[in-house]
């Protein structure tokens, strides 16, 4: 192909005139504002076209979450960036604390109230008690111990004592499955006062007011025969006065009979106990064994003894006000009150006709105090049911061990049971709605370990063992 022709055409082209700037200018315009009209017809178009075809669009929100239908709202916003802050100075030591242990010596079972084997909390931590319990609000708690019966007759239907089994059970709690520990009346004082189970001498109410001579320990047991246990035996009375905290027993016709010390009687140590007779042939108004707070030396060796343990006849000016109240107080009537079935004196009533009588006496004038009102707790139970005749019961609970201190029964005294019988527990206190059976099992262990918790004490003796718990705070969550 010949490239004759177009060099022509460009030399043409070259000898035409340039266009001057001004056109040059009105010709960019001109195409820039066609280009804008095409395209903006284009875009129209198009845009409408995709907004046929597109989906109706959706905003989620987020609900706050109610307690009955949490939010389960997928999407969460992103978090703030965290902003570093410097760490305040510690002014304890960063370790971890060390778990506490029990001031008792060790048992062989883990911690009372616990299979775990932790210690149950006290009762001034707050997180000791289910949410609306009220056991940590109890500051003066009250025992009143009969004696000798069991627990058909003082509260089955049957029962002679309608002010104990009517009038009160209907304003507390009756724990029908509780139990005594061993049999006759000293030992289970003893008992409910330091944990320590019974000796031989003990066990018969000790005729004579000998010495426990100790020969070791055994967990948290002293291990011996006699009755007065040696000062360094821990007890509830040691401990509360530890913390400040007073104690005081009540005991029935101490303050009564003639040559006896107004406080604190005891025989001489070493020599027959002369109330140790039945009262109907010895002819007293005051029995020792009824007084388990003078088997501990760590008591009877204190000058406090002859101003906390006193005549019952002292209970009522104390409770005359709230500050006089002791913290822990422990009232026991005498041989013709107790409910004791054994006639006291000719023409007396006994048994729970006389028990009654007493508790009409002295049960309104503690539910009117102060200290009741302000946060008192009342038990009402029996030391024991009877070791025999129609009525015998030697039957247990909460896994109660073989006594260090006692041989091992064999024969018919193996298959009897080695508890001390159900004798019944009524839980009286502004806390506690009135009404209703309990059917949990519990022993006087279980008590003391309860009053030890209401006051922040360390469990002592046999009421350390991991089978035996206190009473349950669901107890007091009404009232």
């Amino acid at each position: 192909m010949s490239l004759e022709p177009l060099r022509r055409w460009a030399q043409r082209l070259g000898a035409l005139p340039m266009p001057s700037p001004f056109l040059w200018i009105a010709l960019a315009i001109a195409f820039l504002g066609f280009g804008i009209l095409i395209g903006r017809a284009t875009g129209l178009d198009s845009a409408a076209s995709l907004a046929a075809s597109r989906a109706p669009l959706k905003l989620l929100v987020a609900r706050a979450p109610t307690p009955s239908a949490p939010s389960t709202t997928a999407s969460v916003p992103p978090p703030l960036p965290e902003t570093e802050t410097t760490p305040e100075p510690s002014s304890t030591p960063s370790t971890p604390p060390k778990s506490s242990k029990h001031a008792a010596s060790p048992s062989p079972s883990p911690s009372a109230g616990s299979p775990s084997g932790s210690e149950e909390p006290s009762a001034g931590n707050k997180g000791s008690s289910p949410k609306g319990s009220k056991l940590s609000a109890v500051k003066h708690v009250f025992v009143v111990m009969l004696n000798d019966q069991p627990y058909a007759t003082a509260f089955g239907p049957a029962s002679p004592a309608h002010y104990l089994s009517g009038t009160l059970e209907k304003q507390g709690k009756l724990l029908e499955r509780y139990y005594a520990v061993a049999h006759e009346e000293l030992a289970n004082g003893i008992a409910l006062l330091s944990g320590q189970g019974p000796t031989e001498a003990t066990a018969a109410n000790c005729s004579v007011y000998a010495e426990l001579t100790q020969t070791g320990t055994e967990a948290g047991q002293v291990l011996g025969n006699g009755c007065v246990y040696p000062a360094s035996t821990g007890t509830l009375m040691s401990q509360l006065t530890a913390k400040h905290l007073a104690w005081k027993a009540y005991i029935e016709g101490i303050d009564e009979g003639a040559g006896t010390p107004p406080a604190c009687a005891h025989p001489t140590v070493g020599a027959a106990d002369p109330s140790a007779a039945p009262a109907s042939a010895s002819g007293t108004v005051y029995q020792t064994r009824r007084n388990p707070f003078v088997y501990f030396h760590s008591v009877t060796d204190s000058p406090a003894c002859a101003a906390n343990d006193v005549g019952i006849n002292k209970l009522e000016s104390d409770l005359s006000s709230e500050k006089r109240t002791p913290s822990f107080s422990y009232i026991a009537p005498g041989p013709c009150d107790d409910g004791n079935p054994t006639l006291c004196a000719p023409g007396k009533a006994s048994g729970m006709v006389a028990a009654d009588d007493f508790l009409k006496k002295i049960v309104p004038k503690i539910l009117s105090s102060k200290a009741y009102e302000h946060g008192g707790l009342l038990a009402i139970t029996i030391d024991q049911a009877p070791a025999s005749g129609e009525y015998a019961d030697s039957s247990s609970c909460c896994g109660q061990p073989r006594f260090a201190n006692l041989p091992a029964p064999t024969g018919a005294a193996a298959l009897a049971g080695s508890g001390g019988g159900q004798v019944g527990l009524l839980l009286l206190s502004p806390f506690v709605k009135g009404g209703g059976l309990v059917q949990d099992t519990y022993n006087h262990f279980s008590l003391l370990a309860t009053i030890e918790q209401v006051f922040g004490l360390s469990r002592l003796g046999y009421a350390g063992l991991s089978e035996v718990k206190p009473l349950s705070p669901s107890l007091f969550s009404g009232g």
